[in-house]
């Protein structure tokens, strides 16, 4: 189906044919003139997913191919495009990656990252795992769904075959082809559509009632808990029926190697009452899921996701082994289904800085960004006209005449008075917490742009974390110490204001 994800396992291994004996479109050679297409790993009614290689790079990549025709004809494009903005929104170590997205006249295609070892299910199917090695597997499957729920994405097909591990041994999320997000949900708070696998949908989803997708996929969760340490289905029956008959009335027995904190953490995450089922930031407070937990630390610079060690001090140098570098950026998708039919490929994630400019040695700190007339505008509250071409939050702007870089170095001076770390890419300042919590930790971003040869305005937001958390920093730390670098007499309204 079209949310087949692109896995290595390969359930019917065929010899590699031409690009053009499958219809696919070339060009010297390679599809689309960019990527070596290699061997097919995995198909569904409507996508085939294939191994291929970035010509230039030679990232390898998972790409996964749609027919058109199909997809419009079965009414799949508003999920395509769904499933498209969804992966944009989830980037997390633990999430499996889309590089970007092409469409011919007769094909779509995800370039989606490569995960080399295979479905947690392969693994799970020899029997069941070791305690510590199921643990690991269960705090990133966590840590990935509640960054996920976190931004108003609810997956509703959690299971081991959409589970990839890769060639670290690290957990990432796949197949987001039934995900649902906030805005879908009906007038009562709840989603309504039926969809997942029998074997691991929650109580209230078989009852057709509406269900909370958050609750759902924390059932999900306990129910792969469960098969990874005891390497059989909590409800399993040979009878459908008798199977959801268990599965309402919650009916499971944990085997006797189940240590007494495992046993209480299932009882809590599979309990059929969606209202008093654990939450995620309560699973991730227990004393099971507590042993030897590391907190995933990541941020996202230049639409890539990095991992954060804890003595990391500074952005790392992404190398050769950055994902392949998409076409030069075009116009996006305006929700036209017309954009369908176009002839030339299109991206979806388009890198933001040149290969160039990323291999610029650190701290090579260039001019500034400059406003033009219609940025300026759009700084005045009620006429913020930014909200048409992406999502932002909270923001706070303010114009200053002090020189840059004593803006920049009383960035750092505030950051650190909350032990915040702190990372610099020329006029772009990333302030990182360490506190977890459900949202994870609260990452602020604040950038310099040149407005006039003497005047500067400051742009400090969230990108990450609790809002609460944010606005308090903003209140007590962010605006008494940057009130000195203000420009009172500046001429644009709102300065050091909240914009709406």
């Amino acid at each position: 189906m079209a949310g087949t994800p692109p896995s290595s396992r390969d359930p019917s291994p065929q010899p590699r044919r031409p690009a053009s004996s499958a219809g696919r479109p070339k060009r010297g050679g390679l599809l689309l003139g960019r990527y070596e297409l290699g061997r097919l790993l995995g198909h569904g009614t409507f996508a085939k997913v294939y191994h291929a290689r970035h010509a230039d790079t030679g990232e390898a990549v998972a790409i996964k191919v749609l027919d058109k025709e199909k997809a419009l004809r079965n009414g799949l494009v508003p999920h395509i495009k769904r499933e498209i903005a969804i992966l944009r929104r989830v980037r997390h170590p633990n999430i499996v990656r889309l590089y970007e997205v092409m469409a011919t006249k007769s094909k779509i295609y995800f370039v989606m990252e490569y995960v080399r070892g295979g479905e947690l299910f392969a693994r799970v199917a020899k029997g069941r795992l070791k305690e510590d090695i199921a643990r690991r597997y269960f705090q990133q499957l966590i840590s990935a769904v509640g960054f996920c729920h976190a931004r108003g994405v609810f997956h509703r097909d959690l299971k081991p075959e959409n589970l990839l591990v890769d060639e670290s041994g690290d957990l990432k999320v796949s197949d987001f082809g039934l995900s649902a997000v906030a805005d879908q949900f009906h007038t009562d708070g709840l989603l309504h559509t039926f969809c997942g696998t029998p074997s691991y949908v929650a109580p209230e989803v078989l009852a057709r009632r509406g269900y909370d997708g958050a609750k759902a996929d924390i059932w999900s969760c306990g129910v792969i808990l469960f098969v990874l340490m005891a390497g059989y289905l909590p409800f399993h029956d040979q009878n459908l029926m008798a199977m959801y008959r268990k599965i309402y009335r919650g009916e499971f027995r944990c085997p006797r190697w189940f240590s007494r904190d495992l046993t209480s953490l299932l009882n809590r995450v599979l309990d059929t009452n969606p209202e008093t089922r654990i939450t995620v930031a309560q699973i991730m407070e227990s004393r099971w899921f507590l042993k030897g937990f590391r907190p995933v630390r990541f941020y996202v610079e230049d639409d890539q996701v990095h991992s954060l060690a804890d003595d990391e001090n500074e952005v790392p140098d992404q190398g050769p082994s950055q994902p392949p570098q998409p076409p030069p950026p075009q116009q996006e998708d305006d929700g036209d289904d017309s954009g369908w039919e176009s002839d030339s490929s299109v991206a979806s994630c388009p890198a933001t800085l040149s290969s160039e400019e990323r291999r610029r040695p650190l701290g090579s700190l260039t001019r500034p960004v400059s406003l033009n007339a219609f940025d300026i505008i759009s700084f005045s509250r009620g006429f913020n006209l930014s909200g048409l071409f992406e999502e932002r939050g909270k923001e706070v702007r303010f114009v200053s005449a002090q020189p840059m870089q004593t803006i920049v170095t009383k960035l750092e001076e505030i950051a650190k008075v909350k032990s915040f770390a702190v990372r610099r890419k020329d006029w772009r300042v990333s302030l990182e917490g360490t506190r977890e919590s459900e949202k994870g930790p609260l990452t602020i971003a604040a950038e310099v742009f040149e407005l006039t040869p003497s005047l500067v305005v400051v742009e400090v937001k969230m990108k990450v974390g609790d809002r609460e958390e944010y606005e308090d920093f903003c209140e007590r730390e962010l605006k008494p110490g940057m009130q000195n670098l203000v420009h009172h007499t500046a001429s644009i309204p709102d300065i050091l204001s909240d914009t709406e």
